[in-house]
């Protein structure tokens, strides 16, 4: 045989190699754009993963401490549907955050009138009001001092006042709750404990903790043995 006959069948089979590379290249350049798409999915997939949520929580942060108002050197006053003075707020400033509708006062003074006409004067250095007033968290230096009243049949109930870091009152249930140490005086007698549990209309105090009680005695009450 000679050497052009013996190069042809190599050219032949040479041809038909790259014949099926071409259309091997043909097929799979059809799934090039899903290949592609796919790369792009994973890609954007791996960025949301490991990028920091650093900046996300704090544009959550800065919008749950923005204010829509504030006020200095105010006094609101509250009244029922019978037009009687209900609650005043005071204080040195407040301000007022929407995304939570709490109201925050600097150096808060409220004073509330319950149906009976009791007055509860209210104080902290700093307050904290839900939406409609009728929750209050007293931080720092609280105090809540009922005044003393006498009923219809004449009977006198004597000043009570709570004193703490930490009271949280609820209007409209007549509660005082705190889990920090408080001081309870009732008249002339004084309670002291780690934690309060306090509910008006049953006349209910509980204390827990380190529990301590100083009664005064007066004309014809004689102290337990």
């Amino acid at each position: 045989m000679t050497t052009a006959a013996r190069r042809r069948p190599a050219r032949s089979s040479l041809r038909r190699f790259w014949q099926q590379v071409l259309r091997l290249w043909d097929s799979a350049s059809i799934y090039t754009p899903l290949v592609m798409m796919g790369a792009l999915a994973l890609g954007t997939y791996w960025l949301q993963r490991n990028t920091p949520a650093l900046n996300s929580a704090e544009a959550v942060k800065e919008v749950r401490h923005a204010t829509d108002y504030f006020m200095r050197g105010f006094s609101v006053k509250n009244f029922d549907d019978a037009g009687l003075l209900k609650s005043q707020v005071m204080g040195v400033e407040a301000r007022h955050y929407p995304a939570t509708d709490t109201l925050e006062i600097d150096q808060g003074r409220i004073r509330s009138m319950d149906a009976q006409g009791r007055l509860t004067t209210s104080t902290a250095s700093r307050v904290l009001s839900n939406g409609d007033g009728s929750e209050l968290q007293l931080i720092g230096n609280a105090r809540v001092v009922r005044e003393s009243f006498k009923d219809a049949a004449g009977q006198s109930t004597p000043s009570m006042q709570f004193r703490g870091e930490f009271l949280h009152i609820f209007l409209n249930d007549e509660r005082v709750k705190s889990h920090k140490p408080v001081v309870l005086t009732r008249g002339n007698d004084q309670f002291s404990g780690d934690t309060l549990a306090y509910d008006n209309l049953t006349g209910v105090a509980e204390l827990k903790g380190r529990v301590k009680g100083v009664l005064t005695p007066t004309a014809g009450r004689a102290l337990p043995r």
